[in-house]
C-alpha cells in the first residue's frame, strides 16, 4: 500500500487553476500579437542548462538565487535557466548562420529561489525580446516603443519608463576618482536613492568605503538636473565612456519620440542601476506609478554576452515583460475585459436520458466541427444537476434534447445568464451559436 503524502508545494510556487489561466493565457495573447506585429519571431529554449553556461553571467547577487540540478548519473552540472537572456545568447553563438539582425521573442518560465511575496514567485514566466547583431540606438526604441504598445494595449495609463545608460553610470565612478573595485557599492547605493534619499545615499557610500572626497563629487553631480543632458555631457567632457552615454541617451529619446511615444512618459534617471552584470549601454526599466508594485518590464542593451560564448560577438538590445506582476495589478484594478469569462467552454450539451444520449453526442461533434467549445455530460444524472454545473463553471448557454426535442430534430438552448431559451433545429445550432457568441 502507497504511503500518503501530504499535499503542499514549495516555497515560492504555486498551482493555476484554469480561471486564472484564462486571464493569463489573454495577457500572453496580447503580447504574443505585440511581439510579432513588431517583427519578432518565437524561440524555444530549455529549461535545463550547463551550470557553467549560466554561471558567471549575472553577478554574485544573482547566482546565489540559482537552482542547481544533476542527474543522478553525476555527469553534468546543471541549473534551471535564471533568465532567458544567457540561454539566448548561447543558442545564437551555436548557430552563427542566423541572418542578423535577428529578432526573436520567447514566453517561458525561470526560476530563482528569491524571498516569496507579492507579486514574486521563485517560479514565474517572462517574456522576453531581443535585437540580435545591430548597435543602433533605433532598436533600443523600438524595445521601447513595443512596452509601451503593450501596456497600451493591455488597458494601462499610469506608468513612466526610466532610462539610464550604464555608460554614464561608469563615467559618474570615474568623474568622482572610486577606485575600480568599489564600483560595485557605488552602484548598490545610487540604485536605493528613490527608497532611501540623498543623506541614505551618503551613508550607505560611507559603508561602502568610497572616499569622502569621491562622495561629495557624487552626490553634487546627481543633484544636477536630469533633463539637461548637455550640462551633464560638458561635465563628463574628460570621460568619453559617459560622453557616449549621453549621447546615446539623446538618440533614444530622438527615436522613441518619432515613434509616438509619449515624452510624459519617459523620465532620465540617470541613478537608476538594473541589477545585472551584464548590461553595457541604455538600459531601461517601466514602472507603474498608481498602485505602486514595482517594475513591470526592464532591459537593455548587453553587447558583451554573446562574446562570451563565441569568437565573434554581437550587440544585442532586449527587455523582459513582467507578467505575473503585470496580471496582479490588472486584476487589483479590474482591467480585464468583462467579457473574459471564467471558462473557455462556450456551451454545454445536456443528456436528458440514455435513450437521446446518441442525439446529444452527435450534436455536440457538429458543434465542436464548427469551431465551438462544447462540453456534453457524462452521466445520467437529473437535468437540473447539469444545469446547475453549468452555471458553477460559468458556461453561457446550455443545449437540452428531451423526447419532443428529438422527435421534431429540435434542440432547446437556454440563456443561462438570462434563463431565455428557444427551440432551434439542430442542423442550424452551430450558426445561432456562433452568431450569439459573437455578441458576447
Amino acid at each position: 500500500m502507497a504511503t500518503f503524502v501530504e499535499p503542499r508545494l514549495p516555497r515560492g510556487m504555486r498551482d493555476i487553476v484554469p480561471q486564472k489561466m484564462i486571464l493569463r493565457r489573454y495577457v500572453i495573447g496580447v503580447i504574443e500579437q505585440v511581439f510579432e506585429r513588431f517583427g519578432f519571431e518565437p524561440l524555444q529554449t530549455p529549461a535545463l542548462e550547463l551550470a557553467q553556461t549560466l554561471m558567471g553571467k549575472y553577478g554574485p547577487d544573482a547566482e546565489k538565487l540559482m537552482y542547481a540540478a544533476r542527474h543522478r548519473d553525476g555527469k553534468e552540472d546543471l541549473a534551471l535557466r535564471y533568465d532567458l537572456t544567457v540561454p539566448l545568447s548561447r543558442m545564437v553563438a551555436m548557430n552563427p548562420e542566423l541572418v542578423k539582425p535577428f529578432k526573436r521573442y520567447q514566453i517561458a518560465p525561470v526560476w530563482r529561489a528569491e524571498r516569496p511575496q507579492k507579486g514574486r514567485y521563485r517560479e514565474f514566466y517572462q517574456c522576453d525580446a531581443d535585437i540580435v547583431g545591430t548597435s543602433s540606438m533605433l532598436a533600443d526604441a523600438e524595445i521601447i516603443a513595443m512596452i509601451f504598445t503593450i501596456l497600451r494595449e493591455l488597458g494601462f495609463q499610469e506608468f513612466v519608463t526610466k532610462l539610464n545608460n550604464r555608460k554614464v553610470l561608469g563615467a559618474l565612478g570615474e568623474y568622482a576618482g572610486v577606485p575600480p573595485a568599489l564600483l560595485g557599492g557605488l552602484s548598490r547605493a545610487l540604485d536605493k536613492l528613490d527608497k532611501i534619499g540623498r543623506e541614505g545615499v551618503r551613508e550607505e557610500l560611507r559603508k561602502n568605503e568610497i572616499p569622502a572626497e569621491s562622495i561629495e563629487k557624487i552626490l553634487n553631480l546627481i543633484a544636477l538636473p536630469v533633463d539637461d543632458l548637455a550640462t551633464w555631457r560638458e561635465k563628463f567632457r574628460a570621460f568619453p565612456r559617459g560622453v557616449e552615454g549621453i549621447n546615446e541617451l539623446e538618440q533614444v529619446l530622438q527615436y522613441t519620440r518619432a515613434m509616438g511615444v509619449n515624452p510624459a512618459r519617459l523620465q532620465i534617471d540617470l541613478t537608476m542601476v538594473r541589477g545585472l552584470d551584464y548590461y553595457t549601454g541604455p538600459i531601461f526599466e517601466t514602472v507603474v506609478t498608481e498602485p505602486k508594485i514595482g517594475s513591470l518590464t526592464g532591459g537593455g542593451r548587453y553587447d558583451g554576452l554573446i562574446g562570451l560564448f563565441s569568437k565573434n560577438p554581437l550587440p544585442v538590445t532586449g527587455a523582459s515583460v513582467g507578467i505575473e506582476r503585470i496580471i496582479d495589478v490588472m486584476q487589483e484594478l479590474k482591467m480585464f475585459p468583462d467579457n473574459l469569462g471564467k471558462t473557455v467552454t462556450q456551451v454545454l450539451v445536456t443528456v436528458f436520458d440514455a435513450e437521446r444520449r446518441a442525439q446529444s453526442i452527435a450534436l455536440t461533434m457538429n458543434l465542436r466541427a464548427a469551431g465551438i467549445n462544447a462540453e456534453m455530460w457524462y452521466d445520467d444524472d437529473g437535468l437540473g444537476k447539469q444545469l446547475k454545473y453549468a452555471a458553477a463553471r460559468g458556461i453561457p448557454y446550455a443545449v437540452i434534447i428531451g423526447p419532443d426535442e428529438a422527435a421534431s430534430n429540435v434542440a432547446t438552448l437556454r440563456d443561462l445568464a438570462t434563463g431565455e431559451q428557444q427551440q432551434i433545429a439542430q442542423t442550424d445550432m452551430a450558426a445561432v451559436l456562433q452568431e450569439k457568441l459573437r455578441h458576447l
